[in-house]
């Protein structure tokens, strides 16, 4: 965390007739009148980075802390057992599977600017989680395999942004693999998003031939010098458009390139920041991950382009980011941060004023007043006290099992709840049973902090004698992170029993309307946080329900007013 910082950028940067503008954009409110909030507030950049599984994502994050500063050598996500593990995915069972399951926050500085990177699990079975965490960002860079182009996953986190209005930065990884198309995927990536793809750099070859990149902006090429295992900063050439063409033309690689460059500059669009934050346009980068090729354009791009923090939408529109008061909202608990101590941390995206050590809040969800005494900048598992953040800012707060996800916090004025997607209706359904009875109460503490995080749900049946706790999750996988995490975490060994059922709904009605349900015989009426819902066997049930009860109101998507 402990990352050199350079000079501050100015708040506006034009290259070559490129504008690209960083200034905050307008506020509504009762704002901070001394400017100096609004300064800081200019300083921050937020992002998630979203993908498809296994296209690169935890290693684009390793190579953007390693070119930071903040790493002196980038994990391998898999391969020897001698190589690092990745300080991104800090998790044991993250590291023996090789694939994030939790989203992990890296805060960190560089040239003037702190980021908050938001790096978030790709596998489907882990959609809830990335799509809470979109809620806690200003901007997203999405990377695309270069041979298997838009993937499923990809598709929907991107529509999850679209909805958001978050704009995207592309990034199009393994140029180093043969069989990829730079100008077919820019055609995929319009055709299947909706969205224009503007290559603001191009590869110079691909596969075995590719040795860097053209920047359209700068009219420059950058050739880099592959580093062994691509753990380290890659040597890098800075050539003029002439030299970059006479070292192509006498080596007989990247031979396309000037026609590339001459058919880009005739039929492309020009690329518009304005758009780019509107979500019509996406600046895309070419280049490899693994080998540390084409990795700064990302991160200086997420200094000139990303938008620093907005406004944030609540239940009483839209919130200033310089308004006087502080106000936040928590969009991830994670425990065991720290295994000697066993705590719980609820992570709060700031959204608007200023954090201030001993300052006192408002829990919304309840009315309770609390003092909170210090927050912590996170990196991956470890974390610095700070005792000052303002909007835009990822901190963390040690949490003594008082907040719930969605939670907003506030200090002064009405209260107010921040808008965000807390629960989608489960998929997955499972009797968890403790093997070690001597090791209960370490199974139902272990369960409980499970629960609270939102790998799981615990759901109350009614109508059973079981005493096995019934839990639901979207994915299938997160019920093998449950089993592994109460026997690595808790010392407790459990068994999943898997259940017949295959969706749910949460029902918004009266006592008496439920009482009154005339469920298929396979549905199951349970609870979940006070909250009616239930279990199908497939959709068959599901319409049956809806046609005996046309009026009754079903839904997949829980919120904080539904809580």
């Amino acid at each position: 965390m402990n990352c050199e910082e350079s000079s501050r950028i100015e708040d506006e940067t034009t290259t070559e007739g490129w504008s690209y503008s960083t200034a905050v954009p307008d506020l509504h409110g009762s704002p901070d009148e001394s400017g100096e909030l609004l300064d800081q507030i200019r300083q921050r950049r937020t992002f998630a980075i979203i993908s498809h599984p296994d296209a690169g994502k935890t290693t684009l994050t390793e190579k953007l802390l390693l070119y930071s500063g903040c790493l002196q050598e980038a994990g391998a996500v898999r391969g020897k057992g001698r190589q690092r593990a990745t300080a991104s995915d800090w998790m044991e069972i993250e590291q023996k599977r090789g694939i994030s399951v939790t989203s992990t926050v890296l805060s960190f500085s560089f040239r003037g600017i702190l980021f908050n990177l938001l790096d978030t699990p790709g596998h489907d079975d882990f959609c809830e989680e990335t799509f809470r965490t979109l809620s806690a960002v200003d901007c997203a860079v999405m990377i695309l395999d270069i041979v298997k182009g838009v993937e499923q996953q990809t598709r929907k986190l991107f529509r999850i942004c679209a909805a958001r209005k978050i704009p995207v930065i592309t990034f199009v990884n393994k140029l180093d693999r043969p069989g990829g198309d730079p100008l077919a995927i820019l055609e995929e990536v319009e055709e299947v998003l909706g969205i224009d793809a503007i290559p603001l750099n191009w590869p110079m070859g691909i596969g075995k031939d590719f040795t860097g990149v053209f920047d359209r902006v700068r009219n420059k090429a950058y050739r880099y010098d592959r580093v062994q295992h691509g753990s380290h900063v890659a040597p890098v050439r800075e050539l003029d458009f002439e030299s970059a063409s006479r070292e192509i033309h006498e080596s007989g690689t990247g031979s396309t390139l000037l026609e590339d460059l001459a058919l880009l500059d005739g039929a492309s669009v020009a690329f518009d920041h304005s758009k780019f934050l509107a979500g019509t346009q996406t600046p895309v980068y070419y280049g490899s991950a693994l080998a540390s090729f084409g990795v700064e354009p990302v991160l200086d791009s997420l200094i000139s382009l990303c938008p620093p923090p907005g406004p944030r939408m609540s239940d009483r529109g839209p919130i200033a980011v310089n308004e006087r008061e502080f106000g936040g909202v928590v969009f991830k608990i994670q425990g065991n941060l720290d295994p000697r101590h066993r705590d719980r941390m609820a992570f709060i995206r700031i959204c608007s004023g200023r954090f201030e050590r001993n300052m006192e809040v408002t829990l919304a969800r309840t009315g309770e007043r609390i003092h909170l005494k210090q927050a912590h900048r996170v990196f991956a598992r470890d974390r610095d006290g700070t005792d000052e953040a303002c909007a835009g800012d990822v901190v963390g707060l040690i949490d003594r099992n008082r907040f719930r996800l969605g939670d907003t916090l506030f200090r002064g004025g009405e209260v107010l709840h921040y808008d965000g997607q807390w629960d989608l209706a489960p998929e997955c359904f499972a009797r968890i049973r403790c093997l070690d009875t001597s090791r209960r109460k370490q199974f139902t503490r272990g369960l409980d902090q499970l629960v609270g995080e939102g790998v799981v749900r615990l759901l109350h049946d009614m109508n059973s004698s079981a005493h096995e706790p019934l839990v639901a999750s979207v994915g299938r996988l997160q019920m093998e992170v449950v089993e592994f995490r109460l026997k690595s975490e808790f010392q407790a060994p459990c068994r999943i029993e898997r259940q017949a059922y295959s969706l749910s709904r949460w029902i918004e009605a009266t006592p008496e309307e439920v009482e009154q349900l005339r469920l298929p015989l396979s549905a199951k009426l349970v609870h979940h946080e006070g909250m009616p819902m239930v279990l199908f066997t497939d959709t068959w049930d599901l319409k049956t329900l809806q046609d005996r009860h046309p009026d009754l109101r079903l839904m997949d998507v829980r919120k904080f007013s539904e809580g």
